[in-house]
């Protein structure tokens, strides 16, 4: 098959491949320099997302505002990112991964300042909006250059440990967060989780230009080619269709239909454009053909939204109803991301699927009905206690589901596919803030917990029946590259 203007994009890609001439075949693909620039920039994305947890209780009393109102800088980040994502993966195997990453650390910057500095909701809304763009820049082009260096180097399976780093940089980190964002507001004040980005991005951007390999000269080609190419029209019907659907959630429990019916419109118009698109920002028919990769995509979406379910929720509700400090609140959930962290390490190293999927499912499960006994008079050791038990869900489930992701994506479409997962954990996230938006609507009680924890059974449940009946799922013994590796002349 031939692009519009008549060039095969396989060779374009093997093309791609091949100006990674820096890569060692004999010495190791993945040096400590570029390895730790790409985790840096990874963690970049989920440490925002929960870094303002411990922070909403305090942004709701210092603006004079219901707590509840503050539930709309999560679904920011959240919308932006689920956005900004599959783009940026898009735009990485267009543009090339470098020049992604160092714009999208500079909207990073841009949003910590304008952070720092608000003073109203809409204003950190906007903040939170380039937060998201910027930091969604992170994994797919991590990602991508991953894949490239791996079929330049000449490998065949994952490298395990690069995608577990990446794994704890890109997710389990999300974990991290309200610790930290407990100490910085407990310290200095509820806008230094905005104002902490401006020296992290100043590092990172350092990096990144200094240990991440340049991209390829840009070719020249005509703006209607390049659009085309990146699917426009594609990025902003899918933006649309989300942007509609928020509103529609954040409206609950008094919904407004019309979001609904404009959401529903949009996403039929973009299924219709992306079926003839040439080359699509979602990929219809492969989400239909690869249904093993769709899989991947749904179990990702309903554990994040159990995660941000439990990580919100339980935050909230140590501080209104248990009577922790944003400090002491951050500090319960530290464990759980140090478990993760241990939990992910050999899975990632064998490069594990199915049984990690397997056990994370199931301890999802308990944990669920775990948070449904909980109480304002409940030890905080058996609060820890059923962190750390969601410690093992975490670590099991993000190591297994990229690897699987890894394994079932096509090698020159895999910043995009990269982007879409995030995406779909995205849209897991919202449901989660407008789980917790209904349940802590009015006020955060044990029995808005307990409801929490029986919708988190239920999930749990739809998470172990979509692993324990997909047999497709199954460790690698080798991933053959999609392109052929480059030799040097």
């Amino acid at each position: 098959m031939t692009s519009p203007d008549g060039t095969d994009p396989g060779a374009h890609e093997a093309g791609r491949f091949a100006v990674e001439s820096d890569v060692d075949r004999q010495g190791d693909a993945f040096s400590w320099r570029l390895v730790t620039s790409l985790l840096l920039t990874s963690t970049l994305n989920p440490i925002n997302s929960s870094l303002i947890a411990t922070a909403l209780v305090p942004i709701a009393h210092a603006l004079s505002v219901p707590v509840g109102r503050t539930a709309i800088l999560v679904s920011a980040l959240y919308l932006a990112s689920s956005i900004a994502q599959p783009t940026a993966g898009k735009l990485a195997e267009e543009f090339g991964p470098r020049r992604v990453l160092i714009v999208g650390v500079l909207f990073v910057l841009l949003g910590g300042i304008i952070g720092g500095v608000a003073q109203d909701i809409p204003t950190l809304a906007v903040a939170r909006v380039l937060i998201g763009i910027g930091t969604s820049a992170g994994y797919p082009t991590a990602m991508v250059i991953i894949r490239r260096r791996t079929i330049s180097a000449g490998r065949s399976e994952p490298p395990g440990r690069v995608l577990g780093g990446l794994t704890v940089a890109g997710t389990v980190t999300v974990a991290v967060g309200p610790p930290i964002g407990g100490v910085l507001v407990d310290v200095l004040g509820w806008r230094s989780t905005f104002l902490v980005n401006i020296p992290i991005t100043a590092i990172a951007l350092l990096l990144t230009m200094a240990w991440v390999p340049k991209d390829e000269p840009l070719q020249r080609r005509p703006l209607r080619e390049i659009a085309s190419r990146i699917d426009v029209s594609g990025i902003v019907l899918f933006a649309g269709t989300m942007s509609a659907l928020l509103v529609f959630l954040l409206s609950l429990p008094t919904p407004h239909w019309i979001p609904l019916g404009l959401a529903i419109a949009l996403c039929v118009v973009l299924v219709l454009w992306e079926l003839r698109a040439a080359t699509p920002f979602i990929d219809m028919r492969l989400l239909v053909s690869n249904l093993a990769l769709t899989r991947t995509y749904v179990r990702g979406a309903l554990t994040l939204l159990s995660f941000y379910t439990v990580l919100y929720g339980l935050t909230q509700w140590m501080q209104a109803a248990r009577g922790l400090s944003p400090r002491d609140a951050g500090l319960v959930l530290l464990p759980m991301g140090i478990v993760a962290a241990i939990v992910s390490q050999p899975i990632s190293a064998r490069n594990l699927v199915r049984g990690p999927l397997v056990v994370g499912a199931a301890s999802l499960m308990l944990v669920s009905a775990a948070i449904a006994r909980l109480t304002s008079h409940t030890p905080v050791a058996a609060i820890v206690g059923v962190t750390l038990l969601f410690a093992i869900t975490l670590g099991t489930t993000t190591v297994g589901n990229q690897t699987a992701l890894y394994i079932q994506a096509p090698a020159e479409h895999v910043g995009t596919a990269a982007g879409l997962f995030r995406t779909f954990g995205y849209l897991g996230s919202i449901a989660s803030s407008t789980i917790t938006g209904i349940v802590f609507r009015h006020n955060v009680t044990d029995a808005g917990m307990h409801i929490i924890g029986a919708i988190l059974v239920g999930v749990s449940i739809v998470v172990l029946a979509l692993t324990v009946l997909d047999r497709t799922l199954k460790t690698p013994k080798g991933s053959p590259p999609a392109a052929v590796p480059h030799t040097d002349s």
